[in-house]
């Protein structure tokens, strides 16, 4: 199976763009629920891992944070400066400075911070609050603070297992990520599952207070996680009970807390502007977006073409889930076929 039409990009009626790519809903058994495109489709999890990342930390650290403090540590954020006095205040509670942060120096991703910033920094990052979050993780446990990136450190070795134990992969694909962590390679289908087993975190065992904790944080402060028009941040906004979560490369996962699934967006060229609208309408499909819902989320949804600062079109989605019985059985009736006519 290969990518399959997403999103289609509209302009004055004619189809200029169309963005292919993959779907996967599964439960926190694993089990593959529906599906558009590949499931077994290979990515790498990019900050889509950040929730359980910051499980990690939190279980390291071993106190209870503020929500706001919590949710940054979760976050690919704008650089506001909302999200700026977050990661200060997650630095100052483990008594580090700014410069204690292993990640890049980067510009905010939001325009309106950006054109306030006189330089790049490395508080302005859309990683330093999970940077800060595995600081302090490790000044609670006594690990070394210069050396937390390495894939040896304790910090990521705990990341690692975890990572294992709630997507059920073993065999992991590994890389560094943009900011210069260890980043986790998986079928798009075992992302879906992770993001399921958040919704239980009994799943997770001895992480599971801190699974609890970071989920909810999200959904109560869901501002740090992301920002002035993000999308993750405004669907939890609206929903109240999907945990959303963007990754680079036009990576989407949500945990849909009141069915217990996991469903994970992958656009395959990249292409960031259709991660949105593809994310919003698998959720619709399966019954976690309403209409009313649907409609408060539109400028995600169907966000607007403009020529000359008007709109003259949309981006519009143009799939339909599968569910995983009416693949099975299609596949079982091609094999059928096959051995009739070899």
């Amino acid at each position: 199976m290969g990518a399959v039409p997403l999103v289609r990009v509209v302009r004055g009626g004619i189809t200029e763009a169309v963005h292919l790519g993959h779907v996967a809903v599964c439960d926190a058994d694993a089990r593959l629920i529906a599906s558009a495109g590949d499931p077994d489709r290979m990515v790498f999890a990019r900050s889509c891992m950040k929730p359980l990342q910051a499980v990690v930390s939190l279980t390291a650290i071993g106190e209870e944070l503020p929500d706001r403090e919590t949710a940054i540590m979760c976050a690919s954020h704008n650089g506001e400066p909302i999200h700026i006095g977050a990661v200060r205040a997650l630095l100052e509670r483990g008594g580090l400075e700014a410069d204690a942060l292993m990640n890049p120096p980067g510009w905010p991703l939001d325009a309106e911070a950006m054109a306030a910033s006189q330089h790049q920094h490395k508080l302005l990052h859309n990683c330093s609050g999970k940077h800060a979050g595995m600081l302090f993780a490790c000044v609670r446990a006594g690990w070394d603070t210069r050396t937390y990136l390495r894939s040896s450190h304790p910090l990521q070795r705990r990341v690692l297992r975890a990572v294992k134990q709630a997507s059920g992969e073993d065999g992991l694909e590994m890389s560094v990520d943009g900011c210069g962590v260890p980043v986790h390679g998986m079928p798009l289908r075992s992302m879906a599952t992770l993001f399921a087993r958040l919704t239980e975190p009994e799943r997770l065992g001895g992480l599971a207070p801190a699974a609890d904790r970071a989920t909810q944080a999200m959904l109560a402060d869901p501002y740090l996680v992301g920002g002035r028009r993000r999308v993750d941040t405004d669907l939890m906004t609206v929903t109240g009970d999907v945990v959303a979560k963007s990754g680079a490369e036009a990576l989407e996962c949500a945990a849909l807390l009141p069915s217990g699934l996991g469903v994970a967006v992958k656009v395959e060229d990249g292409g960031g502007r259709a991660a949105a609208p593809a994310l919003i309408w698998a959720l619709h499909q399966v019954d976690a977006l309403s209409v009313s819902q649907l409609k408060q989320l539109s400028n995600h949804a169907s966000p607007a073409v403009l020529g000359g600062g008007k709109r003259v079109g949309a981006l519009e989605v143009v799939f339909d889930l599968r569910s995983a019985s009416s693949r099975t059985s299609k596949r079982t009736a091609r094999g059928r076929a096959r051995s009739r006519h070899p």
